[in-house]
């Protein structure tokens, strides 16, 4: 007679049941932690695991310091791009506005202005921009892809002929020196930009979390009808939002001109799609509506990321360019997807061995 041991088989089970418990609540305590950025959240974590464990110099002090100053641009214009997105919009314009705010700055430089005056002129230039987007959108009612499409296409001639393509190099103007010291001054080991990347964030974070604008602007992203007929004024709020997307520009040229110690006059294409990726990968609905400046940021550092080691790794720019192609087409997938309800799960239909039918005469009888 074979004799089975059951003992075994079960304790099997049990370690088996338990791993499963241990994944599942581990699962389950990411996702109740970051929402729905705790999908990007793994994927971070995998990356830096793999670099890290391949590139004995990505998680230097130094490649990190790197990685944020090559990345506080796009943080910039994502954080204003995200005010936009939440409120139902799209702004094609920002990188573009970036570069002509750039060159204001370039030239005020080079005319000898004094730094604050060559701040207000970068600041009032990129808001400036920000108010015509945002009159053609909010009170013209315009379509804000067709406005944005045709403002930077404007944008980016007008910094071309400003000085016939060519870079302005302010390192030498005197009133360049203010923002050098910023660029690449520290505290100890940490940088100004990397401080002020944190301070702006937070800032940023609380300006939708905390304000009345900050709620009017979810309501007008969710339904701006239904936000106008409950006392939300929708043209003022577009406006503004757009303003703040404007400024973001200005202060996104103003760190582009620190770093680059020159007003580059041509518009780098791959920005553009690096804002709108970290974005959409950090959870704000392409739909408007919902998001946030914490998936924003985490887009920002998952893309930076992603390519400083692609580029540590001596990947073909090329084929970067193609990984963060792809990165955007799975962004806008994934906030479709998200908005339609793909991953969401739905009950379990009935089957017909689950259902039972009941004749309410026969169990009248039956009793």
């Amino acid at each position: 007679m074979t004799v089975y041991d059951m003992s075994s088989s079960n304790d099997d089970a049990v370690a088996s049941s338990k791993s499963s418990s241990i994944g599942a609540s581990w699962v389950a305590g990411v996702r109740a932690l970051f929402g729905k950025q705790a999908g990007l959240v793994v994927a971070f974590v995998a990356v830096i695991v793999y670099f890290w464990a391949t590139q004995p110099i990505f998680m230097t002090w130094s490649n990190i310091t790197n990685l944020v100053s090559t990345n506080s641009v796009v943080l910039v214009l994502a954080i204003g791009a995200t005010f936009v997105v939440i409120s139902g919009g799209l702004d094609l314009s920002t990188v573009s506005a970036t570069t002509l705010a750039g060159m204001a700055f370039g030239f005020s430089l080079t005319h000898q202005q004094p730094f604050v005056v060559s701040l207000i002129v970068v600041l009032g230039t990129g808001m400036a921009l920000g108010l015509v987007n945002g009159i053609l959108i909010a009170w013209v009612r315009m379509s804000f892809l067709v406005v944005t499409l045709g403002t930077m296409t404007v944008f980016s001639s007008l910094a071309l002929v400003s000085n016939g393509g060519a870079t302005l190099s302010v390192f030498s103007e005197p009133g360049f020196a203010p923002l050098k010291a910023f660029v690449t001054g520290e505290v100890g080991p940490i940088p100004y930009i990397m401080i002020f990347d944190v301070v702006l964030a937070l800032v940023a974070g609380g300006v939708l979390r905390y304000t009345a604008y900050g709620r009017s602007l979810f309501a007008v992203g969710s339904n701006a009808e239904a936000a106008r007929i409950n006392g939300i004024n929708v043209t003022v709020v577009t406006l503004m939002t757009f303003i703040l997307a404007g400024l973001s520009a200005g202060v996104g040229a103003l760190l582009q001109v620190g770093r680059l110690t020159g007003a580059s006059a041509t518009t780098d294409p791959t920005l553009l799609m690096a804002v709108l990726a970290a974005v959409l990968l950090g959870g704000t609905a392409a739909t408007g509506g919902e998001g946030g400046i914490f998936g924003s940021v985490l887009g920002v550092l998952f893309l930076g990321v992603l390519t400083n080691g692609l580029t540590i790794s001596q990947v073909s720019a090329f084929w970067q360019g193609t990984v963060n192609g792809g990165v955007l087409l799975l962004a806008v997938l994934i906030s479709t997807g998200r908005d339609r309800g793909w991953f969401t799960r739905r009950p379990r239909s009935l089957t017909t061995f689950d259902q039972t039918v009941v004749d309410p005469v026969a169990a009248s009888t039956s009793r």
